[in-house]
């Protein structure tokens, strides 16, 4: 009898003792699958600070990206120096060469057309990478695509030809962002592909109407979409009935609306 029960509490700690390993070993692997989890969730944190209209502050992976800055050094009070600075075009509401030269530090690169760059006058002492539509170049970590923005409407071709400013596309860690510029609704826009976020422009007569911008959008498909410089002739751009538009299409595209213009 005594030889029975030592057989059966060796039998009982050899079993448990697998059960334990293999408890733990499980625990393991969950635990493994879980950081590995967390890992693929975190994306780089990109902060969006609209200041007017077509001007903006993106602080993405620790560098600060200015979009079209205007509006003098008084405009970007409070805002981190920017380590990158994108020009579109020529326009007033997207070029100000006085205000560049009074927010440039001495470690900001400049990403701007031909047509921009040579109209930049010697306040102007920053590095100054040309990018032409389709052209593109990598500075502080991103690469830079500059795609083509221009007017199709026989009677708006006098504001944008094409060929002479660029929209972006920036990308960092996989995360890929489209600014439009002044565009409409062109094959470039609506070509685009495996785009995270995009800023796209709607206002009359200079770009295009909210049904324009939303059905580029419901093509090119992108995760989050910010309606932006949508100020014209005639007032603000109704950008709820492109929220709705869009949404009504393709819920899964996540519209945002953010405060371009907070004195009006």
């Amino acid at each position: 009898m005594k030889n029975a029960i030592l057989l059966f509490m060796a039998i009982f700690l050899v079993f448990a003792c697998k059960n334990t390993s293999e408890k733990s070993t499980a625990e393991a692997e969950n635990s493994d699958n879980q950081n590995n989890k967390i890992q693929l969730d975190l994306e780089p944190v990109l902060n969006i600070i609209p200041i007017s209209h077509a001007t903006m502050i993106l602080e993405w992976d620790n560098i600060t990206i200015y979009v079209d800055p205007v509006g003098g050094a008084k405009a970007f009070e409070g805002q981190k120096a920017p380590d990158i600075i994108l020009v579109t075009d020529i326009h007033g509401d997207h070029m100000n060469v006085e205000t560049i030269a009074s927010i440039s530090g001495a470690n900001t690169n400049i990403i701007a057309p031909k047509a921009v760059a040579d109209k930049f006058s010697e306040a102007i002492t920053n590095p100054v990478l040309v990018l032409n539509n389709g052209d593109t170049g990598n500075t502080n970590g991103f690469q830079i695509e500059a795609i083509p923005m221009y007017n199709l409407r026989q009677e708006a071709l006098k504001f944008h030809e094409k060929g002479r400013g660029n929209g972006y596309v920036l990308e960092n860690d996989d995360i890929r962002v489209y600014i439009s510029g002044d565009t409409e609704d062109i094959p470039e826009m609506r070509n685009l592909k495996d785009i995270d976020i995009a800023f796209v422009c709607m206002n009359l007569p200079y770009t295009m109407t909210v049904e324009s911008a939303a059905n580029a959008v419901l093509d090119f498909n992108p995760k989050k979409v910010y309606p932006y410089h949508f100020r014209g002739t005639e007032g603000l751009s109704d950008v709820e009935k492109f929220k709705s538009i869009v949404s009504e299409s393709n819920p899964d595209i996540q519209v945002i609306q953010l405060d371009w213009y907070p004195s009006e």
